[in-house]
């Protein structure tokens, strides 16, 4: 299938253009970090020609324990993501986890983003679909990479096909993931961009009993490998902190690396090209 295009604001994201990038905090922390992370990235990737969407999760609705911080919420975490939108001059993203969250969320984000563990839900697809806005479905854990047609299916059917596929990861036996990178070119058969989640791949889901941990010294040559393979974008999440941080620090990428990384990341990508291929193996 010919490659699509996604527009998201002002930027093209697929078809043989530059690698994009989705950085950002975990979860919204507070308004400060989220602009000091916006602002530090947007440098980096406008020096590299990348472009650039903001991440951060207003609401972590999936976390392991009970006791473990979930976020500012709905309104405050809206309100912080959209102070980043227009004082950093970025598209933002976050999670939907539900049907009635999918209204507001669109009326500030740019790019909806459907878990993982929710990949199948089919009102919640279809009403992330009716907003118009892109949509980035992870590939749950548990899916097979050509399954991910379903989702597809479901926002396509609203007439909405701004949509991006995210490979975070498969289950391997317990508080374990490994990274199958046959599925990126799988889900590229599909013609929509293909991003490949650097961060969560090295997650150690539920490993440390009440939460989950993570190896973040194999998310360097986990990204590095998905530019060889072939993905439009890469998605990682950043912090100035992550031993410090409330959620998912374990996994998350020094904000001060991620320059070197991205240089890397961008000479590989020079080197293998932008016709990056595609398989129906599968399907």
């Amino acid at each position: 299938m010919t490659p699509r295009v996604v527009e998201v604001r002002h930027l093209r994201l697929g078809a043989g253009g530059p690698l994009f990038v989705i950085a950002g905090p975990c979860v919204v922390e507070n308004e400060s970090l989220c602009l000091t992370v916006a602002e530090r990235v947007q440098q980096m990737t406008s020096k590299l020609g990348l472009p650039y969407i903001f991440k951060s999760s207003y609401d972590k609705a999936n976390r392991t324990s009970i006791a473990s911080f979930r976020g500012l919420g709905m309104d405050e975490g809206l309100r912080v993501l959209e102070r980043v939108r227009d004082t950093i001059g970025v598209p933002v993203l976050s999670d939907v986890h539900s049907v009635e969250d999918v209204r507001a969320a669109g009326d500030v984000l740019d790019v909806l983003q459907i878990p993982a563990f929710l990949c199948r839900q089919t009102d919640l697809l279809v009403a992330a679909g009716q907003t118009g806005k892109a949509v980035n479905v992870k590939k749950g854990q548990f899916l097979a990479p050509w399954d991910m047609r379903h989702a597809i299916e479901k926002i396509a059917s609203t007439g909405n096909h701004k949509i991006l596929l995210t490979e975070r990861g498969a289950s391997f036996g317990y508080n374990n993931l490994v990274s199958d990178f046959r599925s990126l070119p799988i889900m590229r058969q599909w013609g929509y961009p293909v991003v490949f989640d650097a961060t969560h791949s090295v997650q150690l889901p539920g490993g440390a009993g009440n939460a989950s941990t993570g190896q973040r010294e194999f998310v360097a040559p986990l990204a590095r490998a998905a530019v060889a393979v072939g993905c439009d974008g890469l998605f990682m999440e950043v912090h100035p902190d992550p031993d410090h941080a409330p959620s998912d620090g374990p996994n998350m990428v020094p904000l001060d690396h991620l320059d070197d990384l991205l240089r890397q990341l961008v000479r590989i990508r020079e080197a293998v090209g932008t016709d990056l291929p595609t398989s129906s193996s599968g399907s």
